[in-house]
């Protein structure tokens, strides 16, 4: 899991991301109260480079965490990252 870009945001920020090898993906973001205000990805994928773009044009300026979980075919957590972002409006 990379920064996203831009950060500090104003409108929508990227988030890119590598997966080494195939598994399942969940990109979330989290408001400061832990509840679950964007889901960006929640699918098998393959290895390789992604990017996924969240709009926050409907959400208050604030500080925000990404949280990246990659799990294997038998639900073991192989990755897991949180990230922080700011949204500035």
């Amino acid at each position: 899991l990379s920064q996203s870009f831009p950060n500090p945001f104003n409108q929508s920020t990227q988030i890119k991301y590598e997966l080494p090898l195939g598994g399942h993906v969940s990109l979330a973001v989290y408001d400061v109260l832990g509840r679950n205000v964007a889901q960006l990805a929640n699918a098998y994928q393959e290895a390789g480079y992604y990017s996924a773009t969240w709009n926050a044009t409907d959400r208050a300026s604030g500080v925000y965490f990404i949280r990246f979980m990659v799990s294997s075919a038998t639900g073991k957590v192989m990755y897991s990252k949180v990230n922080r972002i700011v949204l500035v409006k």
